[in-house]
């Protein structure tokens, strides 16, 4: 069998997101209220993934407002909001730009920068996500593989605008310390650990857009080091890691290649890489992955199916992209995935969330189609 698994987040619907949205802005909430809501739904999310086939689940980041910024309430060093810039594609489209926001949601939660030392200020958010995933999974598949998501120090560093330290390692060196704690309780409660990375690529065209090309890879080759530095405790087999360039639907034409950043994200020490191959931006890069060499020890985790439509991808077509990685390193070592996550943010996405269950469903069918076929 070839397993499949997603991203990471999944959407938090109407009940959830205004607390989550609350909770994010500071505002008086009810604690109890908000660990019930975020329990029943990771409750539902396990229970739904397991049906849908999914053979590597996670608890769809419910407890967070979003992948990049959550870690503001775990971390000292971060304050105020900075509004955020728009993404390089997008700028020479506002009338595009509005017409996705209508579509999507606005992104309404803060944006912090970096404003003091970064030092960690508690893991009691962290233990709480473990203890309502580990119960989901005693409740609805105990021996299920799960993941769970985590910042990687560079994601930080591109989201949270740097206004204290010197320099870019300066910054990183702080982050990677307090983080590893993170990384390792994730791992030792039994999950494997997922970092996101779309510093790696979507940052080009977005938090580091002024850089030369020359001086965002210097940067990407920094963040891979203190990726690397963060987790040089925990197995690799135990660890994945995602790039994309970014989960909407825009032009995508300054997105970066593939081929220019790939040495820098194969140097990264998690086994499995997750990475966006059903867009039709990046589709046509599973040749680069062909023609990179992949270690012996490295699993690949492409996306086969798009998270910014609601379009249901047909069996056979998600069939025929396992069967191009396949090739590439033997079926054994492909894991089907998706583009990106269905819900990034609280209250932001195009996906419906009913359309998330179908389009899992066929990634479980489509893995089928090629396991009989290889």
């Amino acid at each position: 069998m070839i397993a499949t698994t997603h991203v990471g987040s999944l959407p938090r619907g109407d009940v959830l997101t205004p607390l989550l949205l609350a909770r994010d802005k500071g505002e008086p909430y009810d604690a109890a209220q908000f660990d019930a809501v975020v329990g029943a739904a990771v409750d539902t999310a396990v229970a739904e993934q397991i049906a849908a086939g999914v053979t590597v689940i996670s608890d769809g980041e419910l407890g967070k407002v979003g992948y990049s910024t959550y870690m503001i309430e775990r971390l000292e060093g971060f304050g105020g909001h900075v509004e955020r810039r728009p993404a390089a594609d997008l700028a020479a489209h506002p009338d595009l730009a509005r017409k996705l926001s209508a579509i999507m949601g606005s992104q309404e939660f803060t944006r912090a920068s970096c404003i003091g030392p970064v030092r960690l200020r508690t893991l009691a958010p962290l233990h709480e996500d473990i203890r309502r995933l580990r119960a989901a999974l005693d409740r609805h598949g105990p021996a299920q593989r799960a993941f769970m998501n985590a910042a990687s120090p560079g994601l930080i560093t591109a989201f949270q605008v740097n206004r204290h330290y010197p320099t870019h390692e300066a910054y990183l060196a702080d982050i990677v310390a307090a983080m590893r704690p993170e990384y390792e309780a994730i791992v030792a409660a039994g999950f494997e650990l997922q970092l996101d990375c779309p510093d790696l690529a979507m940052s080009r065209h977005t938090g580091y857009q002024d850089q030369s090309e020359a001086d965002f890879l210097r940067t990407i080759a920094a963040n891979v080091e203190a990726l690397n530095a963060a987790t040089a405790g925990i197995p690799p087999e135990r660890m994945r890691m995602h790039i994309c360039w970014g989960n909407y639907e825009g032009p995508h034409d300054h997105d970066i290649a593939l081929e220019k950043i790939i040495a820098t994200v194969l140097r990264a020490r998690p086994a499995t890489i997750l990475f966006e191959a059903a867009n039709p931006r990046h589709e046509h890069e599973w040749t680069v992955w062909r023609d990179a060499g992949i270690a012996d020890d490295k699993i690949l985790a492409p996306g086969l199916i798009d998270t910014c439509s609601n379009y249901v991808e047909h069996p056979e077509l998600i069939a025929q992209r396992i069967a191009r990685f396949a090739g590439i390193v033997g079926a054994d070592r492909v894991i089907a995935s998706t583009d990106c996550g269905f819900g990034t943010f609280a209250g932001y996405g195009k996906i419906d969330p009913a359309v998330t269950w179908k389009k899992l469903r066929a990634l479980r069918a489509g893995a089928d189609l090629a396991a009989a076929r290889l």
